[in-house]
């Protein structure tokens, strides 16, 4: 260092967005259980209420505040948070389950991100979704969806 100015390490810009969005989980970057759980509430709220999706999760789930608490447990560890989920996605396979279900979950799951979350952070659960969303087709189908 000349001492002729200053030097990169003295300008100190504040860290940009990408590195915080590098730095921090998913999970802290939609605001923990806070704001997993109001993403999640929002959501099952609109997938009970849909016309194809919603009778099928009504006729298995009974305790909804049970199954909110074990979904926020999966999606929590899907995205760097804490959680005590050891399930798999196995239950789904007696589910009366046909592709067309998923693209009606997607569309409630993406429309529900960007509503509720910023858009960065949407666009990552989203893709999440889909890569779930995959698997969990691989599982019922044997194939992709």
């Amino acid at each position: 260092m000349s001492g002729d100015g200053p030097s990169k390490l003295d300008e100190g810009p504040a860290p940009e967005k990408s590195f915080y969005r590098m730095s921090k989980s998913l999970y802290e970057r939609i605001g923990g259980h806070e704001g997993l759980a109001g993403l999640l509430h929002h959501f099952y709220a609109d997938v009970r209420q849909h016309a194809v999706i919603g009778p099928i999760f009504n006729a298995r789930i009974h305790d909804w505040p049970a199954h909110l608490a074990n979904i926020e447990n999966f999606w929590a560890r899907q995205t760097g948070g804490p959680s005590t989920y050891s399930g798999g996605m196995g239950k789904h396979l007696s589910l009366p389950l046909e592709p067309e279900h998923f693209g009606h979950w997607l569309g409630l799951w993406e429309f529900n991100c960007r509503k509720h979350l910023p858009a960065a952070e949407a666009e990552e659960m989203i893709a999440l979704a889909h890569q779930i969303a995959g698997h969990l087709q691989r599982m019922v189908f044997g194939r992709p969806g």
